[in-house]
């Protein structure tokens, strides 16, 4: 199969983890445990291959991909050794890349800034993932306008819309690209689980009263939620998890906190109340912990898959199937039934 080319917007903990997965999973007889599709429409992870990559820290501009991806404040564990991969981290527009509160935590390189599409269509990137931290509204819309002069299809892995706003999703069609996001879900994330058990409660007969989940975390990422997007997120999750209920209930769902000694860790606490048999009180409440960054590499693996599906049938535009599998704000909502149904129906 020929490769998948990728490019990366931001080299973080969420690259940090995916780079290490694609050269975990492509050694020989390895346990392909952990993923979710090891072959997904003839793709496997080794298919995938990093071409370009950009970013505004100093201590990961200039370096080889392999090296940066283990440079602070990645705090993501390492999994295994990653070889040279040819691939220098170029220098990326600051624009709103980077928070107040996380200017603490980044180092900001003073290195020219590479031309974006003069990088992408030297490297023959086809695909770009977006993986700025989620209050980066504005270099979020920058990169995607440049995947579309660069022609390039492109993944947005945060909450910023842009397969979720109607202009952007039009310019992509104009351009015949294809286009997926927006907001990554997690393999086995706080969302997905909070979906299940609603789900799974009321289709036993339980009515829901309430419920919350929370998240706290140890990453970047955690800081520049709570410092720029935590509304947005708050939105964006509640509304993910209010969608597997079919009636209205008082449902709160996003991130609380930072607590630094977590590291890429994320604890998520869950509260659900409700009714069954007789109106007898049901109560649950408990507590879930993840490493965060590795949480997102499945899911990419499979997007990034199926978008190359989507490029090899020179299709444009929004992939509603992809959109509704792999991202919590989704244009299109589907039920977790119809989700299942309709990606098989797309990869077939």
């Amino acid at each position: 199969m020929p490769k998948i080319k990728v490019a990366l917007i931001g080299v973080g903990n969420c690259a940090a983890s995916f780079i290490q997965g694609i050269q975990f999973y492509s050694k020989p007889n390895t346990n392909q445990l952990g993923l979710r599709n090891p072959v997904l429409a003839g793709y496997t992870p080794k298919d995938i291959e990093i071409v370009a990559a950009f970013d505004v820290d100093n201590r990961k501009v200039g370096l080889d991909l392999s090296e940066a991806i283990f440079a602070k404040p990645n705090n993501t564990p390492k999994i295994c050794d990653v070889p040279s991969l040819g691939v220098k981290v170029s220098m990326g527009p600051l624009l709103d890349g980077v928070g107040e509160s996380t200017r603490a935590l980044v180092e900001i390189s003073n290195s020219l800034e590479a031309n974006i599409v003069e990088t992408l269509q030297s490297t023959d990137a086809e695909i770009i993932i977006n993986l700025l931290p989620s209050g980066a509204v504005d270099a979020t819309r920058f990169y995607a306008l440049q995947a579309i002069v660069a022609g390039c299809a492109f993944i947005n892995a945060t909450p910023n819309f842009i397969a979720s706003d109607p202009v952007l999703a039009q310019q992509f069609e104009d351009a015949a690209l294809p286009l997926v996001g927006d907001d990554l879900v997690d393999q086995i994330g706080s969302t997905g689980l909070h979906k299940t058990l609603l789900k799974l409660l009321s289709d036993s007969g339980v009515r829901i009263s309430e419920t919350y989940q929370l998240d706290v975390g140890g990453g970047t990422e955690s800081v520049d939620t709570i410092d720029r997007s935590r509304d947005a997120k708050r939105n964006i999750k509640t509304e993910a998890v209010a969608s597997s209920l079919a009636y209205k209930t008082d449902v709160v769902a996003g991130s609380t906190d930072y607590v630094d000694f977590l590291q890429n860790k994320r604890d998520s606490y869950f509260w659900i109340s409700g009714t069954y048999f007789c109106n007898a009180p049901l109560k649950i409440d408990l507590k879930f912990q993840t490493v965060d960054a590795p949480n997102a590499g499945s899911v990419l693996f499979d997007v990034v898959r199926a978008l190359k599906v989507g490029l090899n049938r020179k299709q444009k535009g929004v992939l509603e199937a992809v959109c509704a599998y792999g991202f919590k704000h989704p244009p299109k909502v589907l039920s977790m039934q119809e989700v299942e149904d309709e990606f098989v129906k797309f990869i077939t």
